[in-house]
């Protein structure tokens, strides 16, 4: 298990050095989005003006609040809470996210399922899991909501968040085909198979 520091955007060789259970902590830029944001991009035909090639995407539909715009606030927003929502039910946007804008990094929670798994393998990327209710924390990971995009979908517009020091998180599935969730689930059909055994089910 190692630590890696990684500036964003990345290159693939970054991303092929991590391994699961490795931890990361991201600098410089993270992007936000969540199932609108990507049910506009990949169902819809919108496009975006950010460039998101290299970079890490956050699931997220955060608190904010609308202020002036002004040097703190350059997007005319206040970050409230941004918290973390659950991977799964985004599962079919990996591999678009990955082939058609060069999304590197997946940051969520609860994991995601095997199509992600053969796009990170594919293309070169990782998942990077956040335990769940840690979202005050998480919000001190960010200085600041840099800009906004397609934000008639507000809360779930495409953010970009200037960050500093996001993590440690979790490689929790790599561009190897590692998966921690893999594993749990091949340890309880052991563990199954096995207490079943002791009470002479099976």
């Amino acid at each position: 298990m190692a630590h890696y520091n990684l500036p964003t955007p990345v290159s693939e060789a970054d991303i092929r050095k991590l391994k699961v259970n490795d931890t990361v902590t991201l600098q410089h830029t993270l992007f936000g989005i969540r199932d609108a944001t990507q049910i506009h991009l990949f169902d819809r035909g919108r496009t975006t003006k950010f460039d998101l090639q290299g970079h890490a995407v956050i699931h997220t539909a955060p608190n904010v609040r609308k202020v002036p715009i002004s040097t703190e606030f350059p997007a005319g927003y206040q970050a409230i809470c941004i918290g973390t929502t659950t991977s799964d039910r985004m599962e079919r946007f990996t591999e678009p996210l990955m082939s058609q804008y060069g999304v590197r990094m997946i940051v969520g929670k609860g994991g995601l399922r095997e199509s992600s798994a053969a796009a990170f393998k594919k293309h070169g990327g990782v998942y990077l899991a956040i335990i769940g209710g840690t979202a005050a924390l998480e919000t001190t990971w960010i200085d600041q909501i840099e800009d906004v995009d397609l934000d008639d979908l507000n809360p779930e517009s495409l953010w970009k968040f200037k960050i500093n020091q996001f993590g440690p998180v979790l490689v929790a599935m790599d561009s190897h085909g590692g998966s921690i969730y893999q594993d749990v689930k091949a340890d309880v059909a052991t563990n199954k198979a096995a207490v079943l055994k002791s009470l002479g089910i099976v």
